[in-house]
């Protein structure tokens, strides 16, 4: 199956929605596609590039085959740019830079489109650029941004896109297809699939040392908060501060954190949602069977607080040592 044919099976209404736009001429000058990771964001986004360009569009659907097409496909169409972080965000001299382009006339007539990966991750100064440039359009200009955490995005920025929301895969399809089709064991499988939608990514998560040696150090970290704060204090220096050194690896593992909250909940609440780490099952049990429901909601908070706090360039280790103590104060109150 192509690309276009798969989103469109994947996400139809999107894809519906976005051909009619199309066929119709009424083309936004701005589109926010939400989606959690791995719903298939950059595919529509693509898709929608082509279709917008596409010589011999039908049906809603580019034709894929067209000079257009192909260099959209290959990544090397002139009126088309795309933006990605610089090491953790995306900076104010990107945006500046692609104003810059979108305004000489060296480019090939026809609309002109940017695409915006990981939108959430402008920092101010960057959003503030970008919502200027989106305040003041000019001719046949069209953005698409993209992202999984649109509250994270200025909602000056929001207004000013149509947002179009992507529904995620059923995750017990997916956990699914990568124990019986790829041979993962369903332990992983039930974890990396709480991180991505993608199958394709799922399964190099899977294969990943890394992120299996992540995973185990998530866990660790629950066991030594639940006996102690010194014990967990010495953890976040010893063990876990080597391990994620950079934002997205913290952010990562707070997500891995939740996930093992959420599954103690879940077994309190004696619901038979498939757990993130169904192997640890045991200790989930002993655990739930302490900690009230009130309890685990706070200590899942205080996760969430951690998790925004991360985006304003936190100190990780001072942040992650507060995320410990602001757990401990709950649990060993008890």
């Amino acid at each position: 199956m192509d690309t276009n044919n798969s989103i469109k099976t994947r996400q139809p209404k999107a894809a519906s929605l976005l051909g009619g736009t199309a066929a119709s001429g009424r083309v936004a000058h701005a589109y926010l596609f939400d989606g959690v990771k791995g719903a298939g964001k950059e595919l529509l986004a693509r898709f929608f590039t082509q279709l917008l360009l596409c010589l011999g569009p039908a049906d809603g659907m580019p034709c894929g085959e067209c000079r257009n097409c192909r260099r959209i496909r290959d990544d090397n169409h002139p009126n088309v740019t795309q933006i990605r972080p610089d090491g953790q965000d995306i900076k104010k001299g990107q945006i500046s830079d692609l104003i810059y382009k979108l305004n000489k006339t060296g480019l090939e007539e026809g609309r002109k489109i940017y695409i915006l990966h990981q939108a959430d991750r402008m920092n101010i100064s960057a959003a503030n650029t970008l919502l200027k440039f989106l305040e003041e359009p000019e001719g046949e200009v069209t953005a698409i941004l993209l992202t999984d955490r649109s509250s994270a995005i200025l909602p000056t920025i929001r207004s000013r896109c149509q947002e179009i929301h992507l529904q995620p895969p059923p995750r017990e399809e997916v956990l699914e297809q990568l124990v019986t089709e790829s041979g993962v064991t369903r332990s992983m499988a039930s974890t990396v699939t709480m991180v991505t939608a993608d199958p394709e990514e799922a399964q190099a998560l899977s294969a990943d040392e890394q992120f299996g040696q992540v995973r185990k150090t998530v866990i660790k970290l629950v066991e030594a908060s639940d006996k102690s704060i010194q014990e967990a204090l010495l953890f976040i220096q010893t063990d876990w501060g080597p391990l994620f050194k950079e934002k997205d690896e913290t952010e990562l593992g707070l997500d891995l954190l939740l996930f093992a909250y959420r599954d103690i909940s879940a077994v309190k609440a004696g619901l038979s949602t498939p757990l993130a780490y169904p192997d640890n099952r045991a200790k989930w049990e002993e655990m739930a069977l302490r900690l009230t429901f009130g309890l685990i909601a706070s200590i899942l908070e205080v996760i969430l607080k951690a998790k925004r706090n991360l985006q304003s360039n936190m100190n990780r280790t001072l942040l992650m040592e507060q995320l410990v103590l602001n757990m401990q104060e709950g649990q060993h109150a008890l």
